[in-house]
């Protein structure tokens, strides 16, 4: 059945403010939750949060009243969406545990963008990003088993495999060479607008959530870690940010903002399994259609232009949360050793890539290789988990 949000009516804003009572949300079980449906909720966290930073942003670069409080009114129901979201986390989970199930948000959302991208250096940008994060995740959880004494199957239920992907190391790259070529606005498929922002506001919140949590720990080695993979947070907010073609408007971004957010909360009401998550996914939606229909009369009379010029026609089949395993195996085999140079791919280091890993190494182990040695010293094994065989790359198996 097509889904098309802009011939859909939503609940009218005035009547969309919660109570304390209706948000105070009965968080998720941690030890019985299916990890998808913790998958779906650090999402649209991110894209909530996305949703308000950039409505901030809008306010403070219009002189027009009106539009000021219009953009407050429905912020300020995001904001409240934003509570329900992210309080579904349960405060028993430590920050070690969320992060692990932030990186593998980061895992197969990304995965399952890059299958689904009809664009080819799109797709690229997001192949190239994936096993990074799939590193990152793979360093988190063998951290996790030395700090807490216990294992990511628990958290990511097998899923996910956890193992090497481009060792982080080689994750710290000269600024420029983070910065992608970004997609033409009225050429490309309105999928792929839905896709830069869902991926840019993930990593986004993972970079925000990095530089606040990574200092709260105690253990140098967990601080140095959170540093280290904090600063390619940025670097992936870069490098996914620059693919959004800088020429769309400030109402074309915000109906795409709108529309992405009614494409989600519907993608995930269709395949959430907790019947209390899926009832705030549908009672969300029915906000978000109200906020997409406010966004096109804003563009309608601001830019002047019918919001059909830009959105899809009708919603893109439901973004899913599924195992990527095969997928990621096949990245893994052929795009270990990649680089950027520019805007585009290479397999050799370069002398821009040398000079930055001379300068931010300083010629010692960085702390995601140093986590690997004491989990070794501590252990005398990596902490993996390869539910489909041997690494891709006889280089990273096992020793």
């Amino acid at each position: 059945m097509t889904f098309n949000p802009l011939e859909q009516r939503g609940i009218p804003l005035d009547r969309q403010l919660r109570s304390w009572r209706e948000l105070n949300v009965q968080p998720i079980d941690p030890d019985r939750c299916d990890p998808y449906t913790r998958c779906r909720i650090i999402t649209m966290n991110g894209i909530e949060v996305e949703a308000i930073l950039f409505s901030h942003q809008l306010a403070r670069n219009t002189a027009d009243p009106e539009v000021k409080r219009q953009l407050a009114q429905t912020r300020y129901i995001e904001a409240q969406q934003q509570k329900a979201v992210n309080w579904l986390l349960p405060g028993v989970s430590s920050v070690l545990e969320t992060t692990i199930a932030y990186e593998q948000v980061a895992v197969d959302l990304t995965a399952w963008v890059t299958r689904m991208e009809p664009d080819p250096y799109l797709k690229q940008a997001y192949q190239f990003g994936v096993l990074e994060d799939f590193d990152h995740l793979y360093r988190y959880a063998n951290l996790y088993e030395m700090i807490e004494h216990r294992k990511a199957e628990s958290i990511v239920d097998n899923l996910t495999e956890v193992m090497p992907g481009r060792p982080t190391r080689y994750h710290h790259r000269d600024p420029v060479d983070n910065v992608r070529d970004p997609y033409d606005k009225d050429a490309t498929n309105p999928l792929s607008k839905l896709h830069a922002l869902t991926i840019l506001s993930a990593e986004q919140q993972t970079m925000n959530f990095y530089m606040n949590t990574g200092p709260t720990y105690m253990e140098p080695i967990a601080r140095q870690l959170y540093q280290e993979i904090g600063l390619i947070e940025e670097e992936h907010v870069t490098h996914y940010e620059s693919l959004v073609d800088p020429g769309e408007t400030w109402w074309e971004q915000l109906v795409n903002h709108e529309y992405n957010e009614c494409y989600l909360y519907y993608s995930f009401m269709e395949q959430e399994s907790d019947p209390k998550v899926k009832a705030i996914w549908e009672l969300h939606l029915n906000m978000e259609l109200e906020h997409l229909h406010i966004a096109c009369d804003l563009m309608r009379r601001h830019d002047g232009r019918e919001p059909q010029e830009v959105l899809a026609p009708e919603l893109p089949s439901v973004l899913t949360f599924e195992p990527n395993k095969q997928y990621l195996r096949e990245l893994l085999d052929t795009q270990m050793d990649l680089t950027t140079l520019g805007a585009g791919y290479v397999r050799e280091a370069h002398e821009r890539f040398e000079k930055m890993q001379e300068q931010i190494h300083g010629g010692e182990a960085p702390p995601s290789d140093r986590v690997m040695t004491e989990h070794d010293e501590m252990f005398g094994r990596e902490y993996r988990v390869q539910t489909e065989g041997e690494h891709p790359d006889p280089a990273q198996r096992e020793k």
